[in-house]
C-alpha cells in the first residue's frame, strides 16, 4: 500500500466525526446553555469515566452492560426462531406459500406499536418472575429484564434476519443442488455443503441488521413502565433533569456499540466471504 492510499485510508474515516465535534464545540459556545447544548469536553468527562455513579441510578457501564444483557436475549431469541423459519422459506416454495402472507402482514408493523398489547399481557413481569426468585443479587439482574423489553428487541432482531435469510437460501442457484443430486449427494450434504455456505453471506447480513434493529428498540423498551436501569432508562431520566450532557453521552456510547458490532460483522463477511466479491 502507497504511503498515499494509506494516509486516506486513515484520515478520511476520521474527516466526517472530527468535523461534526468542532461544529458541535462551536455550536455549544456560541449558544452558552448546557442545557440546550453542552460542550464536548463536558460530554468527553462522562464518556472517560464510565464508572461515575450519575444521578444516583449507576454508572454508564453497569446501564450499559444490563442494556448488552437485555439485547442479546432479545437478539439470540430471534436468531434461533428466524434462522431455521427462514432456510425452510427458503428452500421449501410451500412454506413459503404458506407463512409468506403472515410475514408480509407483520412485518411492517413498527415494534414499538406493539408495546400497549404487551404491557397488558405480561405488565412488569421479568425473568425473576418466570424463575422465582424473589431477592438477593440474582433478584435485582433478573427483575431488570422484563419480558416486554425482550419482545420489543425480539420483533426488532427477527425480520431482518428472516427476510435475508429467506433471500439467501432461496437465491441459491438450482443448478448447484440439481448437480449436488447428481453427483449422489444427501439431502443432509445438499443443505450444508451447498445451501448453507451459498446463503451465508446473505445471512450475516440479515444478522447483522437484526442486530442494529435490537438496539434500536432498546432505547424505546427501556422507557416503558417497569424499568429501572439500562441505557434508554438513564437517558429519560437525565432529560428530565436537565442533564442533556449525559443524554449526549449515552446516545454515543449506544453509537459507539453499534459501530463496534458492525465493524465484527463486516470484519467477518470479508474474512469469510472475499470468494462473494470475487464473483461478482
Amino acid at each position: 500500500m502507497s504511503l498515499k492510499s494509506l494516509f486516506s485510508a486513515l484520515t478520511l474515516p476520521l474527516l466526517a466525526p472530527l468535523t461534526a465535534l468542532w461544529v458541535w464545540q462551536h455550536s455549544a459556545v456560541a449558544i452558552g446553555n448546557d442545557v440546550v447544548l453542552p460542550t464536548v469536553g463536558q460530554v468527553a468527562y462522562l464518556m472517560f469515566h464510565p464508572t461515575e455513579n450519575l444521578l444516583q441510578m449507576g454508572s454508564m457501564a453497569v446501564n450499559v452492560w444490563i442494556s448488552c444483557l437485555r439485547v442479546f436475549g432479545g437478539y439470540m431469541a430471534g436468531l434461533m426462531l428466524a434462522l431455521p423459519l427462514g432456510i425452510l422459506m427458503g428452500h421449501y416454495k410451500l412454506v413459503n406459500r404458506l407463512l409468506g402472507s403472515l410475514v408480509e402482514i407483520l412485518r411492517p408493523m413498527p415494534p414499538l406499536s406493539w408495546i400497549p398489547l404487551l404491557l397488558a399481557w405480561f405488565g412488569v413481569a421479568s425473568l425473576a418472575t418466570l424463575f422465582g426468585v424473589e431477592e438477593g443479587e440474582w433478584y435485582i439482574l433478573l427483575n431488570s429484564i422484563k419480558f416486554t423489553m425482550l419482545i420489543v428487541i425480539f420483533i426488532g432482531a427477527f425480520f431482518p434476519i428472516l427476510l435475508n435469510t429467506v433471500h439467501g437460501v432461496s437465491g441459491v442457484p438450482a443448478t448447484l443442488i440439481d448437480s449436488a443430486r447428481v453427483l449422489g449427494a444427501s439431502e443432509r450434504d445438499i443443505f450444508f455443503k451447498v445451501l448453507l455456505p451459498g446463503a451465508a453471506p446473505s445471512i450475516v447480513t440479515g444478522m447483522r441488521l437484526g442486530l442494529g434493529g435490537a438496539w434500536m428498540c432498546l432505547v424505546a423498551a427501556e422507557m416503558m413502565p417497569g424499568s429501572i436501569s439500562g441505557i434508554g432508562y438513564l437517558i429519560t431520566h437525565a432529560y428530565t433533569v436537565a442533564r442533556t450532557d449525559i443524554v449526549m453521552a449515552g446516545m454515543i456510547s449506544i453509537g459507539i456499540i453499534g459501530l463496534l458490532i458492525d465493524v465484527t460483522f463486516r470484519a467477518v463477511e470479508d474474512r469469510c466471504f472475499a470468494w462473494k466479491r470475487l464473483a461478482r
